[in-house]
């Protein structure tokens, strides 16, 4: 649960950034406030306006130049993002409640988890295949073969067609892995690309066998 509230907290203050500029209260071009400043507006840590910026980054939305600042770069992809998190939230918030629900159910077993999980993940995508920004979720197996593994070794993007944006483990979110990054137990990864990449990348990450590197 305390993975859910700091992930939601960085999430909003990137939509309402995002809001923010597709309706003018920051131009393109723009040099946005200090990561001070903006933590003071939202209330949040230094830190989470931080996550919310490499986000935005992300999404092309804004620029982060180092020594010089956070750029306003589109307020087209701004307006996309925006209409893209409100299309998905929805389904998102279900299937949170699903998982939450069923890990207060441990006698249903293992199997049937991952019967969920793989019905959530079915349906982020059908839900956001109109998105400019598809962001999805894929848990890593505990007997999958990427285990102990770097993302440079797999060739994931050559693989899949997707690109890993990020990885979920615990309590905290790696943004932007780099290709040394490896993948442990419990590991969840996010990625970007078409549905047919995603799909692609969930049969992949849930292969029991050894991944040739």
């Amino acid at each position: 649960m305390q993975r859910s509230v700091a992930q939601s907290r960085y999430l909003m203050v990137a939509v309402d950034l995002a809001r923010r500029v597709t309706k003018g209260e920051f131009e393109e071009g723009q040099l946005l406030s200090g990561r001070s400043l903006l933590a003071s507006q939202y209330n949040v840590s230094p830190e989470t306006i931080r996550r919310a910026m490499c986000l935005l980054a992300e999404m092309d939305v804004v620029e982060v130049k180092p020594q010089s600042g956070t750029i306003v770069k589109s307020a087209e992809n701004a307006g996309k993002y925006v209409r893209f998190f409100e299309k998905d939230t929805d389904v998102r918030a279900s299937y949170d409640h699903i998982r939450e629900l069923l890990q207060d159910l441990q006698s249903l077993g293992k199997e049937l988890m991952e019967n969920v999980d793989a019905f959530a993940e079915r349906r982020i995508s059908l839900s956001a295949v109109n998105s400019p920004f598809p962001n999805y979720e894929i848990p890593v197996p505990d007997d999958s073969g990427i285990l102990g593994k770097s993302i440079g070794e797999i060739k994931f993007w050559g693989r899949t067609g997707c690109t890993i944006v990020g990885i979920i483990r615990g309590d905290s979110t790696i943004l932007s892995p780099g290709p040394y990054a490896e993948f442990m137990k419990g590991d969840v990864m996010v990625v970007v690309g078409e549905p047919e990449s995603v799909e692609r990348a969930a049969r992949y990450v849930q292969m029991r066998e050894s991944v040739d590197v």
